[in-house]
């Protein structure tokens, strides 16, 4: 779709596509790049899109968190003793 310029040019109406953002790194996540480095995904705490390089690592440094988080997030986030989720008081036994 375009229009004519007052001078008889054509001047094409499409708007640029502006890139979403990384909110780590605040690099653009185009496809083109970032195809081939893993991708994107969204943080479950903060709703930004990032970098697949961007999320919070887990218990193997190759595999990433889940539920996702980004690298911000996992600062702010307390970390969360594993052994915090057992009850302290044995059940007791019928």
């Amino acid at each position: 779709m375009s229009i004519r310029n007052r001078g008889g040019e054509w001047e094409p109406l499409l708007l640029g596509i502006e890139p979403e953002t990384c909110g780590v790194c605040h690099e653009g996540l185009y496809r083109n790049l970032t195809m081939l480095r893993g991708g994107w995904s969204r943080c479950s705490l903060c709703e930004r899109f990032v970098h697949y390089s961007c999320l919070a690592s887990g218990k193997v440094s190759y595999l990433k968190r889940r539920p996702r988080v980004c690298k911000t997030c996992a600062v702010q986030q307390p970390p969360s003793p594993a052994g915090m989720s057992k009850p302290s008081v044995p059940a007791a036994v019928k």
